[in-house]
């Protein structure tokens, strides 16, 4: 049986969790001016600022201090004084900006809850220009120079904290008993699979046998005023009488080309692969989002105008068959794949439905700030009040890696997709955590052609296309390793390939590939696995999660 180790694999998601926060944002600071006031209840404590920035330059625990770290060892000490000084080199405009976005500002919000100022108001304006004034300051943006910018004392709702730690404590868990069911639901369904020699047969994490060229098109959706780009990848030298086609929609703040390899790859099988952009919601949005053009991270508008991106490009490949590719398109069954953003348009165009009642229920909750994902759904129930219907018939096999679901379509909405389905998942995904984002949804989906699979270590973006200075700070975080993108792009591959050939491109040569016992052939060597289950496990982890609601 598979041993997951809780209090090593809580510090690497701990971990990655700093590493990307404090990257972008810095990790929100939780003290305050001349005073640190922590309530819990009728009592009542304090801590002077001027003793924590004593403590930071010489080490000296005065009297003030002493309580608070009297039980705390010495290397403990040491880690808290670094923690203080250390600096997070980032343009103060981009904070700004940033925390005056819907979604930082909802971070603000609920925070803020927490750490009000002193008598209970919140102190989501005392944070923020907290954290400008420090990225401004030469001193830089450092815990400590953020206490010593706040404008007045703050007061820690201890129960509301202690309520957020316990919260996170649980995600955690959850994480660890979902990875721990996965790999033994994995492991049954690949005792039970019909017996394959995987040595004999051709290795699908390898590129296919077709060469492939890259064309752009230019598009213009004049029924929305919508103009943006394709990336088309065609495979040479078919001489199949259809050609197979399939879909992607890159996540948020990203582009088609930062997923080029994993689209040349699916050409290469013989596919004309098309990845639309979404200039809603693209990297060029969050750019100019920085430089002061957008109040907002990406455009409400997105969650209608991205699968009609998709609807559009499909018939925009149906007016060129003919023309440019001899009328071999076999555009009655499109196959579609997204990544994050992506997840949630690939889902709607297989049929998923917005349920505002759903949302507007776990947008309420009170620890919601710490689900990255759910304040983007979140940002939905701005949106009109209506049925939203993006379900192109065309489409007839999906696969979602990473996907922002859960809250936006919930049962109701996901068990409406009736097509063959695929999950991804990575199991250190700090923005769409899977305990989070897809467990339940999987066994929501009703369709019987369901699966999941998720890569051990896997943290929802591709580094290697992280800026530089990104990548530095991630991998100074200590006690995090992660798997390399050659073993994650591998193991997706190793599911797209055959799932699109038996779905989409109706080959029943490729079936033995889709189950469990492949999944535990390919990553039994490796330090990181992937899992693998389909609809036959559906009910198990259904169970496995109840049981774990009552129990925690």
């Amino acid at each position: 049986m598979f041993k997951f180790n809780l209090s090593n694999s809580k510090t690497k998601i701990t971990s990655l969790l700093l590493g990307i926060v404090t990257t972008f944002l810095t990790g929100l600071p939780i003290h305050a001016a001349e005073k640190l006031y922590l309530s819990y209840g009728p009592l009542m404590l304090s801590l002077r600022v001027e003793s924590l920035e004593t403590f930071a330059k010489d080490g000296t625990i005065n009297e003030d201090l002493k309580f608070y770290l009297a039980q705390v060892t010495p290397e403990q000490q040491a880690e808290f004084r670094k923690l203080l000084v250390k600096r997070v080199d980032i343009n103060p405009v981009m904070v700004s900006r940033f925390f005056n976005t819907k979604i930082g500002e909802e971070i603000l919000t609920r925070v803020g809850k927490g750490i009000t100022i002193q008598g209970g108001a919140n102190g989501k304006y005392v944070l923020r220009g907290a954290l400008v004034q420090a990225a401004l300051d030469p001193e830089g943006l450092t815990l400590l120079n953020v206490l010593k910018k706040l404008s007045t004392n703050l007061q820690f709702q201890g129960e509301l904290m202690l309520g957020s730690a316990e919260f996170a404590d649980k995600v955690l868990l959850a994480t660890e008993t979902l990875t721990t069911a996965l790999r033994s639901l994995t492991n049954e369904e690949a005792a039970t699979d019909p017996k394959v020699n995987y040595a004999t047969l051709p290795d699908v994490r390898k590129p296919g046998k077709y060469a492939v060229t890259k064309r752009v098109w230019q598009l213009v959706d004049q029924s929305r005023n919508r103009t943006f780009y394709v990336d088309v990848y065609q495979p040479q030298g078919q001489e199949a009488e259809k050609t197979s086609v399939i879909v992607f929609s890159h996540g948020l703040a990203s582009r088609p080309e930062d997923y080029a390899q994993g689209l040349q790859n699916m050409a290469s099988y013989g596919y004309v692969v098309v990845a639309p952009q979404h200039p809603g919601s693209d990297v060029i949005w969050l750019k100019e989002m920085f430089e002061g053009y957008h109040r907002d991270i990406f455009d409400l508008n997105e969650f209608i105008n991205r699968p009609k991106d998709i609807s559009f490009v499909i018939d925009e490949l149906q007016r060129r068959n003919q023309a440019e590719f001899q009328g071999k398109l076999d555009l009655d069954n499109v196959g579609m794949a997204g990544h994050s953003f992506g997840g949630y348009t690939t889902l709607a165009i297989a049929g998923a439905e917005i349920d505002f009642n759903n949302l507007q229920q776990d947008c309420n909750r009170l620890y919601g700030g710490l689900d990255i994902s759910l304040l983007l759904e979140c940002r939905a129930l701005e949106l009109p009040r209506q049925a939203y219907h993006f379900r192109d018939s065309r489409v007839k096999a999906v696969f979602a890696a990473n996907p922002v679901n859960r809250s936006i379509f919930g049962p109701q909405g996901l068990g409406k997709i009736a097509i063959p389905v695929v999950l991804g998942s990575g199991s250190y995904d700090p923005a769409a955590p899977p305990a989070l984002e897809q467990a339940a949804s999987f066994t929501w989906l009703t369709t019987p052609n369901k699966y999941w699979i998720m890569v051990e270590g896997q943290a929802h973006v591709n580094f290697t296309k992280l800026d530089p200075g990104i990548n530095e700070t991630i991998e100074s975080v200590g006690h995090l390793t992660l798997p390399s993108q050659n073993l994650i792009s591998k193991y997706a591959y190793a599911v797209l390939v055959p799932f699109f050939e038996v779905y989409i491109s109706k080959n029943e040569s490729y079936r033995p590939y889709l189950q469990s016992a492949y999944a535990e052939y390919i990553s039994q060597n490796n330090q990181f696995k992937l899992d693998f289950i389909s609809a036959a496990s559906s009910n198990k982890l259904a169970t496995t999660i109840e049981k774990f609601k009552r129990e925690h």
